[in-house]
């Protein structure tokens, strides 16, 4: 195996990883200032107002998107699978 194919797997990889966790990042991103703005607005500093919702927008994003996520991983992991003696020789 040349240096040059573990840096690109490598870089799939983590391409893969950032693809895969970007849409729970960025509802937890959107919700955690959209009840920023709604804590300062009213000054309520509740600790579970910002954990609750948050939680909740997780769940609903790991349900809607999750079974692209897995396609993803699994896509990945079957071609990884079936280079293995293409990396080996």
């Amino acid at each position: 195996m040349t240096p040059e194919t573990v840096i690109t797997l490598g870089q799939r990889a983590m391409e893969l990883a950032i693809l895969v966790s970007a849409p729970m990042l960025l509802a937890a991103l959107l919700v955690g200032v959209l009840i920023s703005l709604f804590q300062a607005a009213t000054q309520i500093n509740e600790m579970t107002l910002s954990f609750v919702p948050k939680l909740l927008v997780l769940v609903a994003v790991l349900l809607l998107a999750g079974p692209w996520m897995l396609e993803l991983l699994v896509d990945f992991t079957r071609d990884l699978l079936k280079d293995i003696p293409n990396l080996i020789g």
